[in-house]
C-alpha cells in the first residue's frame, strides 16, 4: 500500500472516529446513571485519542485528516443515536452497541492493511479499545443495571 493509499485508509478511520465522537455525545446526554455515563465519557474521549493519534500518522505521510464534523454517514449515525438515545439510558446504551459493532467491523479489517508499523500499531491498540467498548456496552445491557 502506497502512502497515498495508507492516508485514505486511515483518513477512513479517523473519519469512522469522528462520527462515533458525535454519536456518544448523543447518547451521553440521555443516560441517567451517573457511572454508565462516566464511562461513555472514558469511551468518548478513547476515540477522540484515536483521532488524533491517527492523525499525526496521516500527516506523517504527508496528507491531511479529515475536518472534525460528521460526514453524511455519520450525520445519520448521529440521527439514530439522537433518537434511540430519547428513550433513555436503554436506548441510549443500545444505540452505542449498534454503532460499536459498526466500528469494531471496520478495525478488525483494518488491522490486516498493509500500513507503516506506527500506524498499525496504533490501529491495533485502537481496536482493542473498540473491543473494550462493546464488552462494556453489552454487559451493562445484559445486567440492565439502570433498573435496579
Amino acid at each position: 500500500m502506497d502512502e497515498k493509499e495508507s492516508a485514505e485508509k486511515l483518513n477512513s478511520l479517523i473519519q469512522l472516529d469522528i462520527d462515533a465522537v458525535h454519536a456518544y455525545d448523543q447518547a451521553i446526554e440521555n443516560i441517567d446513571v451517573t457511572a454508565i455515563r462516566n464511562q461513555l465519557t472514558e469511551y468518548r474521549d478513547d476515540h477522540n485519542d484515536h483521532i488524533k493519534q491517527l492523525s499525526m500518522e496521516v500527516r506523517a505521510l504527508g496528507k491531511e485528516p479529515p475536518e472534525y464534523s460528521p460526514d453524511f454517514k455519520g450525520y445519520l449515525i448521529k440521527g439514530f443515536t439522537s433518537l434511540r438515545s430519547m428513550t433513555g439510558t436503554e436506548g441510549s446504551l443500545k444505540a452505542m452497541q449498534t454503532n460499536e459493532h459498526l466500528t469494531n467491523k471496520n478495525y478488525s479489517e483494518a488491522v490486516n492493511w498493509q500500513l507503516p508499523e506506527s500506524a498499525r500499531q496504533i490501529v491495533e491498540k485502537n481496536y482493542s479499545d473498540e473491543r473494550i467498548h462493546l464488552e462494556y456496552i453489552e454487559n451493562i445491557l445484559k445486567s440492565r443495571i439502570w433498573e435496579k
